[in-house]
């Protein structure tokens, strides 16, 4: 037996349109800590219901920030919780220090892209920086920022497109899909050079102690 969310997602969408924007809150809340609900679509549509009235145009932008930024919050909150026992765990890995490292000198821009680019990362992202000790205040600026523009983007092209928003978030979500396999292609690619790279840098090390002794064998015959 196949397992669809397509008619949950039809009863979301009806009681956003019905309930208004504790429906719209919930939904949004609830794709934030991390359960598999479509929250780009919710927005597109929040948007199309805003321009036929169904929503408030003041109050729905506020009430979709509000509660994606709280389930963001919650979801860090995880990832922080769990800090010390991932640290016990991973601590002395030279590599869990390095892509510690690398979040807290880079990771602003993940953070922003994962709210409104790449949202299926996003969740995984806010576990990643609490559970790495990202300080709170940066990362609560940069998903602000990035939740407004993700807002700006998908709300904006629903009240755009009206009564097509079906359309769009169909689009939406093969662009989305299409981002996240180039993403793991390029990450493919990046772990695969990296593998490759110290196997190269033996080879050369190996080469140049060989024609080093090669020479000492010569001087000595010499």
């Amino acid at each position: 037996m196949s397992l669809s969310l397509a008619p949950l997602i039809e009863q979301i969408l009806t009681w956003i349109a019905a309930y208004g924007l504790l429906a719209l809150g919930l939904s949004i809340f609830a794709a934030a800590v991390g359960v598999p609900l479509p929250s780009t679509l919710f927005v597109i549509a929040a948007g199309a219901f805003v321009r036929q009235g169904v929503l408030d145009e003041v109050l729905t932008p506020i009430c979709i920030l509000a509660c994606v930024v709280l389930g963001d919050v919650v979801s860090f909150g995880m990832g922080r919780y769990a800090r010390i026992s991932i640290e016990h765990r991973f601590g002395g890995r030279r590599s869990w220090r390095r892509a510690r490292s690398a979040l807290l000198n880079r990771g602003g821009v993940a953070i922003y892209l994962t709210r409104w680019m790449l949202t299926a990362f996003a969740v995984p992202t806010n576990l990643a920086a609490g559970g790495g000790g990202y300080p709170f205040v940066r990362f609560l600026a940069f998903d602000v920022a990035g939740e407004v523009t993700w807002i700006l983007v998908f709300g904006g092209l629903g009240y755009a497109f009206g009564s097509e928003w079906e359309v769009i978030g169909s689009l939406a979500s093969d662009f989305s899909g299409l981002l996240v396999g180039i993403v793991f292609v390029l990450a493919g690619v990046y772990f695969l050079l990296k593998r490759k790279r110290p196997t190269q840098v033996r080879f050369r090390k190996w080469k140049r102690k060989d024609q080093s002794e090669e020479l000492d064998n010569q001087e000595l015959q010499g």
